[in-house]
């Protein structure tokens, strides 16, 4: 166990160890365009205060499968590339999450200010998420040009992102905090956001680019990935809506906000779907508002309805339903079933 801890540590110095290669590249291109000294300044920041912080899970995710589909065959360059790959997706997530936090008018992020918040921002993070976007392409171009997958890179970034932004004015649309409608939500609704918002770039990108790069041809390889991925994305985004509200503030980090934010989360959208009349009505006098005491009325509803025994019985029902879709895969497609058993090992029954 020491072991592969020890492991896990050094491939995540190793990923880190790239970024500022990757940082002083996109730095050159400014200079070739002669970019005055105060915006390329200004782009330094951006790049160093949004893309590395976080938990790099899905970057390092790029970099795990492909040690699996490759096994004793990979090679110092497949990891090398497979860690730019992992930043291109990490470099997709901090364009989503600054455009994410200018929407939501989120206060902070990764325990720092959000960026358009800091001194002297403001909306110019608006363009700033748009040139964290073309670092992607810029990346593909000058190290995977020359493969014969490049643009299968490309037009896979490209889908993800329209899938993800899709996701993204689903749930803007269907709960924004100034304006609580419960009517709006549904369970459907809810399914469409997580698999949408969250599941295709967090689980499904990162798998993807691997099989690029360990030249699996096979579209059926990638329907199977698919097939997994999704429903094990949306069972880690059902997790984190659980853990909004039932986990310890202490032990995950944060405290939880779904509730006065008037989220479209699982739990509520379950409270609705078997609320009475008496129950529906506390619901739409509490839910969303910025207020601490009606936050406590709908987490005493929620113990009232036993939501959270509905979520340990779709905990169950998923890890299941996923593990039945694992054990079935045929491996002759082109992808083990050791790159989804590394994912479900991550996020079964985690507590934070």
């Amino acid at each position: 166990m020491v072991a592969i801890k020890l492991q896990k540590e050094e491939n995540r110095k190793a990923f880190l160890d790239v970024f500022p290669t990757l940082a002083e590249e996109v730095l050159a291109e400014l200079r070739k365009y002669n970019m005055p000294e105060d915006a390329y300044n200004w782009t330094k920041q951006n790049l160093e205060y949004n893309v590395p912080g976080g938990k790099l899970n899905r970057g390092l995710s790029v970099v795990d499968t492909i040690r699996i589909l490759k096994g004793d065959a990979v090679t110092d360059d497949d990891i090398f590339k497979a860690t730019v790959l992992g930043w291109l997706v990490e470099f997709l997530q901090a364009f989503f999450l600054v455009s994410d936090d200018i929407m939501d008018a989120s206060i902070t992020r990764r325990g720092q200010p959000c960026w358009y918040r800091k001194d002297g921002v403001g909306m110019v993070a608006i363009n700033d998420a748009f040139i964290l976007e073309s670092c992607i392409y810029i990346f593909l171009k000058k190290y995977f040009k020359s493969t014969d997958y490049y643009i299968d890179l490309v037009e896979l970034f490209h889908e993800v992102t329209f899938q993800t932004e899709l996701g993204q004015l689903c749930d803007l649309i269907t709960a924004p905090e100034d304006n609580v409608d419960l009517n709006k939500f549904s369970i459907a609704k809810h399914h469409f956001i997580v698999v949408y918002k969250t599941a295709y770039y967090s689980f499904y990108l990162p798998v993807a680019l691997a099989m690029h790069m360990a030249g699996v041809k096979n579209e059926t390889a990638f329907q199977k990935a698919q097939d997994i991925l999704i429903p094990l994305g949306e069972y880690f985004q059902v997790q984190d809506d659980y853990l909004d509200c039932y986990g310890d503030p202490a032990f995950i980090g944060k405290i939880g906000t779904d509730i006065q934010d008037n989220k479209c989360s699982w739990l509520i959208n379950q409270a609705l779907a078997k609320a009475n009349s008496e129950q529906r009505k506390i619901l739409d006098e509490n839910y969303g508002k910025k207020d601490a005491a009606a936050e406590a009325k709908i987490k005493d509803l929620y113990r009232e309805m036993d939501i959270e025994g509905l979520y340990k019985a779709y905990e169950e029902e998923s890890y299941k339903k996923i593990s039945g879709l694992i054990g079935e895969l045929d491996e002759s497609v082109g992808v083990k079933k050791a790159v989804f058993t590394e994912f479900m090992d991550k996020i079964y029954k985690r507590t934070k």
